[in-house]
């Protein structure tokens, strides 16, 4: 029987555990930049430093707002301890396959996070006293012990189902004045279409940006206030400012013109198809792939003949479904315009967690006054949208179940309920499963709770 805390958080009902790689660590590397460190645990033939551990319970205590405590230090040992095995293991297992281009690809991702998370590759550069391409290689055979340790474990989880019974169970172990009180939610179905905007509003906003631009590069204006002044961009406010990014995360044509525009320069205009807008951008320093960027957006009004024709189309949609029979999944597919709910069916889906129900009150106020006098099953008129990812565009939304604001329960949670009692199930067999790992490969830790006061020190 499992043994529940006191007060069980919200987040019990609410967060999925996630499997993610661990952090990038490598004992050459360390001992390159600190002489002096301590082997807190040997596993098979790797060990795990003390200052690796300090970098872990750091990192935990930033993310998860925790307190240091002896026990976290123990416990992040524990958890680069079960990192190592599952590497053993995985190293052992010769169906596990990883190529080396996968290898690259994925050590090239994390490496840019790591020189963002550094101020840029210079810094990243200094602090391992290595150029970016010998930290790669530094890096590399942990990185694909790493990977090929995420692949045994996914591979594993996967054989791990659970029973409506062993759900039940799950759930009425929690007390019941623990459960939390969940939001009203929606389920909601949309296509959408964005309006074309014509070519005399491309004109104008083209128009509006060369000025803008031609009174900051010949006119003296401080591109800070222009961008207060005309920006249509949330960064208006902050003078256009986008701070250091991954030029990898921009889009193609934004990306392209902040790689080859020289560090304190001004791009020309260029045209934002995602956006529907015009651009300049001023690069302030650039190292490797990350840049520190200003910029400002003129976005191309729609006019109302255009925002008309959409409606009309979606209308026109609308009645195929409603008179004609036609399935909305189908439709939306056909005719929707935004590639995540479209491939979808029209499923709408939170973008952070992924999840169909929507907290009603979080929504944008323009999806709460169309769904407002909706019943279930019922298709709205096709109305104007601030979508979730803040473009504007016109939709007709579905409604497929209204939930009023409830204590969590089987009946009305159960699917949320079904995925993390699973997850909680497949922890608590890989627990298991690594636990008997340790008859199989060599572990000696060679630290105890009492150290870690003074190991904690070691950088």
């Amino acid at each position: 029987m499992r043994t529940w805390p006191k007060t069980i958080a919200f987040s019990i009902l609410l967060l999925l555990a996630s499997v993610v790689l661990g952090p990038l660590s490598s004992a050459t590397a360390q001992s390159q930049k600190k002489p002096v460190d301590r082997i807190a645990a040997i596993v098979g033939d790797d060990i795990i430093l003390a200052s690796e551990v300090n970098q872990l319970v750091r990192q935990q205590v930033q993310r998860q707002q925790m307190t240091y405590s002896e026990d976290l230090w123990m416990q992040a040992l524990q958890d680069l301890i079960d990192q190592k095995l599952l590497a053993e293991k995985a190293r052992r297992d010769t169906t596990l396959t990883i190529s080396n281009e996968q290898v690259s690809r994925g050590l090239d991702r994390r490496i840019e996070q790591m020189a963002s998370q550094a101020g840029g590759e210079d810094q990243l550069e200094k602090m391992y006293g290595q150029s970016i391409l010998e930290i790669k290689e530094t890096f590399r055979s942990d990185f694909r012990s790493q990977m090929l340790a995420q692949q045994l474990r996914q591979r594993r989880m996967k054989k791990i189902d659970i029973t409506p019974s062993e759900v039940k169970q799950w759930f009425e172990e929690i007390p019941t004045d623990s459960l939390p009180d969940l939001p009203k939610t929606v389920r909601l179905s949309h296509i959408v279409q964005y309006p074309d905007p014509t070519e005399e509003a491309k004109a104008s906003a083209r128009q509006l940006i060369n000025t803008v631009r031609d009174s900051i590069v010949n006119g003296g204006a401080s591109f800070e206030a222009m961008a207060r002044q005309f920006s249509d961009h949330s960064t208006a406010s902050s003078g256009g400012s986008l701070g250091t990014v991954n030029l990898d995360q921009l889009v193609p044509e934004f990306a392209a013109v902040a790689s080859r525009t020289p560090p304190g320069e001004i791009s020309q205009s260029f045209y934002n198809e995602s956006q529907e807008g015009y651009h300049i951008v001023r690069v302030n320093s650039q190292s490797g792939n990350t840049a520190d960027l200003n910029h400002i957006l003129i976005q191309v009004s729609s006019d109302a003949s255009t925002a008309d024709r959409v409606k009309s189309f979606l209308g026109t949609v609308r009645d195929s479904i409603l008179d004609h029979g036609q399935p909305f999944e189908l439709m939306a597919r056909r005719h929707s315009e935004e590639d995540r709910t479209a491939e979808n069916g029209g499923r709408v889906t939170d973008p952070q967690s992924g999840t169909r129900d929507l907290v009603l009150d979080a929504l944008d106020p323009s999806w709460r006054r169309t769904i407002r006098e909706l019943e279930e099953g019922e298709i709205s008129s096709p109305t104007k949208v601030t979508l979730l990812n803040g473009d504007e565009a016109y939709h007709i939304v579905r409604l497929e179940r209204r939930t009023p604001a409830h204590q969590a329960n089987l009946d009305m949670d159960y699917d949320r309920i079904r995925q993390l009692a699973l997850q909680d199930k497949r922890n608590q067999k890989m627990r298991e499963w690594i636990n008997g790992l340790r008859d199989e490969v060599y572990v000696d830790v060679r630290v105890t709770k009492d150290d870690a006061s003074e190991l904690r020190s070691m950088r």
